[in-house]
């Protein structure tokens, strides 16, 4: 190989490796000025290897190396595999994980080889049910059966199941930037994502089979096979729920019609993977679960908390059980109004999903992190940067974890919404320009 070749991919694709290196084994997440030092490094190097040109076997490789060293890592910025592991022993053990909190097993000592005390403490949200929809849980008891007691085991085959989503992902990034017509290096503003690389395969989070099934289904999409399309969604809704919030752009893109026959068939697959489930006292659990995303939690929001000041200064206390269900219903008003102008079969369609779900997160009460890793995903198919700023400033949400006890820095979430939202405005005002990280 050329080189000069060598020097301008292979280097800054080294410097990477080694950064992955110390963030994957000597980098916890209550060391955060630690972690956004190397992220940001991360991140300048995301930049350069973006602008280079290369195969994409090259390329390939290279996203392909850079998850691998986290192969032998416990997640650092996360615990929610502690969950993981304990749904999918009920699971195995044939117990449903939806029907009792983690402390009933703990208090009538139930599968006492593995769900031990020990792992209890570990789990970060024992006071509430498993919110993780059915794939999820039929994943979390297949690496189970093939890892019956160890955690980093577990751990191992959990993130070979994710490289694969993420391998696929990356072919199929492709192949819809080919049908779009647009540059195929593009690819590589996902592959190279030190944000998607750190909380999909590093720390292991689900959003990596969901973007998968998304992207599997618009790719179904632009080749007009709208069964096989239906499938794909409500799996993804099955993986994650966030995917629901496609629906109204998919009623003017297909027609009220065969938008019908499109949303039953997700319905039935959503269905069929909840029917093991099913019972009264699921139902309510799902639905406390709900309630409480939407009305108790709080994290790294950007509007929510300017109105939660305010009725502060209104009220004298919190209104999130007013504020959070208030603003799902304004998420929902906004994405039927951004798809008053799309027509039947349009190829802005992927446009209206990245801004629709941005809307959602804007006025979402929670935004972690990981969560950004779908619009980034989404603004590969598109001209918009934001979601790649945001993915790096995202990393800022991470100081509240620097003490044991929990605390946000607001001035920082202000810094990160500050430049997110900067950044959008200039790219709707300028929509002809070009991105500067190709």
């Amino acid at each position: 190989m050329d080189k000069k070749l060598i020097t301008i991919v292979y280097s800054p694709a080294f410097f990477s490796g080694v950064l992955y290196f110390l963030l994957a084994y000597f980098t916890p997440r209550t060391q955060f000025g630690q972690l956004f030092t190397l992220v940001s490094a991360c991140f300048i190097l995301y930049v350069i290897l973006c602008r280079q040109s290369f195969t994409f076997g090259t390329g390939l490789g290279i996203a392909l190396v850079f998850r691998l060293i986290f192969l032998g890592a416990y997640p650092n910025l996360s615990d929610d595999y502690f969950r993981f592991f304990w749904d999918g022993t009920l699971l195995v053990h044939g117990e449903n994980p939806y029907l009792h909190l983690p402390s009933y097993y703990i208090q009538y000592n139930l599968i006492p080889i593995v769900l031990t005390s020990a792992l209890y403490k570990q789990l970060n949200s024992p006071q509430y049910y498993s919110v993780y929809p059915p794939v999820c849980q039929f994943i979390f008891a297949l690496v189970k059966v093939l890892a019956p007691e160890n955690i980093l085991t577990y751990c191992f085959l959990l993130r070979l199941l994710i490289l694969a989503a993420e391998t696929t992902s990356l072919l199929l990034l492709r192949k819809i930037l080919h049908l779009l017509h647009l540059p195929e290096k593009q690819v590589w503003l996902y592959g190279f994502n030190p944000l998607v690389i750190l909380e999909l395969t590093g720390n292991l989070h689900f959003e990596a089979f969901m973007i998968l099934a998304l992207l599997l289904s618009i790719y179904l999409l632009l080749q007009h096979n709208t069964a096989a399309a239906a499938v794909t969604f409500g799996l993804a809704v099955n993986i994650k729920l966030l995917p629901l919030i496609f629906l109204p752009p998919l009623i003017k893109y297909f027609g009220w019609r065969k938008f019908i026959l499109f949303a039953g068939l997700v319905g039935g697959i959503i269905l069929l993977t909840f029917i093991p489930f099913i019972s009264e006292a699921f139902i309510s659990h799902i639905g406390e679960s709900v309630n409480l995303y939407f009305q108790k939690f709080e994290f790294n929001a950007s509007i929510y908390y300017l109105l939660r000041w305010l009725g502060f200064k209104i009220s004298g206390y919190n209104q999130i059980a007013l504020l959070g269900p208030f603003l799902g219903l304004v998420v929902f008003t906004t994405v039927f109004y951004l798809t008053k102008n799309l027509k039947p079969g349009n190829s802005d369609l992927i446009k209206v999903f990245l801004i629709s779900l941005s809307v959602y997160f804007f006025l979402a009460t929670v935004v972690h992190p990981w969560y950004i890793t779908t619009l980034v995903a989404l603004a590969v198919l598109t001209r918009f940067q934001y979601p790649l700023l945001w993915s790096l400033m995202a990393f800022l949400s991470y100081s509240a974890y620097q003490t044991a006890f929990y605390h946000e820095n607001l001035f920082l979430i202000a810094m990160e919404y500050s430049l997110v939202f900067a950044l959008l405005l200039y790219e709707l005002k300028q929509p002809q320009k070009t991105k500067p990280f190709l």
